[in-house]
């Protein structure tokens, strides 16, 4: 595929500031024919000529993140050689805090992702949520920050895996009518449950896709549109009978679904 414009990411460490940054930029123009391409641990001058070159070749613009004012001003330099687009995401807000500080930057790469305490009880949090995910062992869940709970489709395993990189412990219990409620679950604090629910539309559609995905027939019950009406009932009595907040995930991203549920369970303090 041939593409009219390039995205150049570049970066001392993993790139992953720069990465976010453009993504929300550049999806306010999704109807552009644009690739990423990314560069990270650049640190050095001769790794910079070589992405400005390869930048050249096309209608370019390189978006940097750096600490090290060497690189930084090699960067420009070579985008000002070349006549490409360059944007410095870091400096400005290392300039507004410096003078906020009253004190200069460390200008140490990757001090973002140094192996700290926060590093590992966020993998602890990542392991926990796949040890616990779909209701693989319910001994899990009094040590659970929260538990979800909802019928198929309802981005129970999506919002467990997000909110585990907030350092959040999450299980999830799928509710299924002929399969009774676990005891350990009525243990839980009310405090820590959330009941997850979706539109029957939405479900619908979105279990049709999940088993063509699969390569199976949309004709089956588990994309019957009465037998999801039914799973949205029983769920709806187990909610009530637990006494538990509701989230209607519908047209919600994962992140707007996620900040509720942190909201609401007042983890929103572990937000990192």
């Amino acid at each position: 595929m041939d593409y009219q414009y390039y995205v150049f990411i570049v970066s001392d460490s993993l790139g992953e500031t720069a990465s976010h940054v453009a993504k929300a930029a550049m999806n306010q123009y999704l109807n552009k024919n644009y690739i990423v391409k990314k560069y990270n641990y650049v640190r050095d001058a001769d790794a910079v000529k070589e992405i400005v070159v390869e930048a050249s070749k096309h209608k370019s613009i390189i978006l940097f993140t750096t600490v090290m004012d060497d690189l930084k001003r090699i960067i420009i330099d070579e985008c000002d050689r070349f006549k490409i687009q360059y944007h410095d995401i870091l400096t400005p807000i290392l300039d507004q805090f410096s003078q906020f500080f009253d004190d200069k930057p460390m200008a140490t790469p990757g001090t973002m992702y140094k192996l700290d305490d926060d590093y590992f009880e966020r993998v602890a949090a990542i392991e926990f949520a796949v040890k616990y995910d779909d209701g693989k062992d319910m001994r899990g869940l009094k040590h659970a920050d929260v538990v979800l709970l909802g019928i198929s489709r309802t981005s129970k395993t999506p919002l467990s895996m997000y909110l585990s990189h907030k350092n959040i412990k999450v299980a999830n219990v799928p509710l299924v009518p002929e399969i009774p409620l676990a005891k350990e679950i009525f243990q839980v604090p009310k405090h820590k449950l959330i009941g997850l629910t979706n539109s029957p539309e939405k479900l619908n559609e979105i279990r049709i896709e999940r088993l063509k995905a699969l390569g199976l027939s949309s004709d089956v019950e588990y994309a019957n549109y009465d037998r999801i009406l039914q799973e949205l009932e029983y769920a709806d009595r187990v909610y009530k009978q637990l006494g538990c907040p509701i989230i209607n995930v519908a047209n919600k991203a994962i992140e707007e679904t996620a900040s509720i549920i942190m909201e609401i369970t007042g983890l929103n303090t572990k937000f990192k």
